[in-house]
């Protein structure tokens, strides 16, 4: 499912998330709330996310900036077509891997997306651990307003991003500090605003605070770096080698999304110049090097409701609970 659709008219009622009685919309507060479960890669969103929006009787918005592509789903651990099956996910799957997708093209088909649940339900429910993304909708971001410059990112895709982001840090230092250096697709879209505009994107973007609540819900497990490795492992069971191989035949190896993780070490591997051993072990050392960069960003750019496990459904919905209330 690919689109933001309006939820049937007859949906008109929220359930109570503790006893599951009926919680009409009419009592909640005039201010429509916008739920955010956020975390760092593998903390369990989905897991967590499919049992709330099924309490709720909302849909998953994705907020994993991965996942807005088609043909890219055991890499970005996309939820599986059962899950899909299960609960209806919207903004998956928006673009083909190389037709790249720019912070504010985003935003516009993801706010529509939030409001058309608000004014059906007073309610949404965000999920992902894109940082950016994320803060760009609940904070009203405005990214600037460059188009797509095909020409300029084919330039960079030749210079490399071992001269690419340093050219970046260069010339836009406070972008580059927010831009992980293997980050190929956030570094070329900043130099792409540079050039096109003659003007940093640092100093371009704005905020203007969309009229909704937020309550920001987020996991972060004590046991992380168990959780990175066992899913890295799985991964490569499920295909993640045969899912790189395809797309580097349908849109060359050289496709930027390929250079991220999980995808560049399968690639080292189809090419022959690393062993699996040494591709699973370095795929999970740039995921937990990755996740760590989350954690620091989710702490500094937000103020979510750490939930403790063992029973992360139950504080979660109680603390729902107490906002429509």
């Amino acid at each position: 499912y690919t689109g933001c659709l309006q939820r049937p008219a007859e949906a008109s009622e929220a359930l109570s998330p503790i006893g599951l009685h009926p919680l009409p919309i009419a009592a909640m507060s005039t201010q429509p709330l916008v739920i955010t479960l956020l975390g760092p890669t593998a903390s369990g969103k989905t897991a967590l996310a499919l049992e709330l929006a099924e309490r709720l009787e909302l849909p998953v918005i994705n907020v994993d900036s991965r996942q807005l592509y088609r043909e890219m789903d055991v890499g970005t651990a996309k939820p599986t077509a059962e899950q899909q099956a299960r609960v209806t996910h919207h903004l998956l799957n928006l673009r083909d891997p190389n037709q790249p997708i720019t912070l504010q093209e985003f935003q516009a088909e993801a706010i529509p997306c939030i409001e058309r649940e608000l004014a059906q339900r007073g309610i949404a429910l965000l999920v992902g651990g894109s940082g950016l993304y994320l803060k760009a909708l609940t904070s009203g971001l405005k990214p600037p307003a460059v188009g797509p410059q095909p020409e300029l990112r084919r330039q960079f895709s030749a210079m490399g991003q071992a001269i690419c982001h340093p050219l970046l840090a260069a010339a836009d230092p406070m972008a580059a500090a927010k831009i992980a250096p293997a980050d190929v697709v956030r570094t070329q879209r900043a130099l792409e605003v540079l050039y096109a505009s003659g003007q940093p994107m640092s100093g371009q973007a704005t905020a203007v605070p969309p009229n909704w609540r937020i309550l920001e819900l987020g996991l972060n497990p004590t046991n992380l770096r168990q959780r990175i490795n066992q899913r890295t492992e799985q991964l490569y069971q499920d295909g993640l080698v045969e899912e790189t191989q395809r797309l580097a035949d349908h849109y060359g190896a050289d496709l930027p999304l390929l250079q991220t993780i999980g995808y560049g070490e399968a690639l080292q591997l189809i090419e022959g110049s690393i062993t699996q051993t040494s591709a699973v072990a370095t795929t999970s050392q740039r995921t937990r090097q990755f996740a760590k960069r989350q954690r620091t960003w989710f702490r500094r750019q937000h103020t979510p409701q750490w939930l403790s496990e063992p029973d992360l459904l139950t504080e979660a919905m109680t603390l729902i609970e107490q906002h429509l209330g």
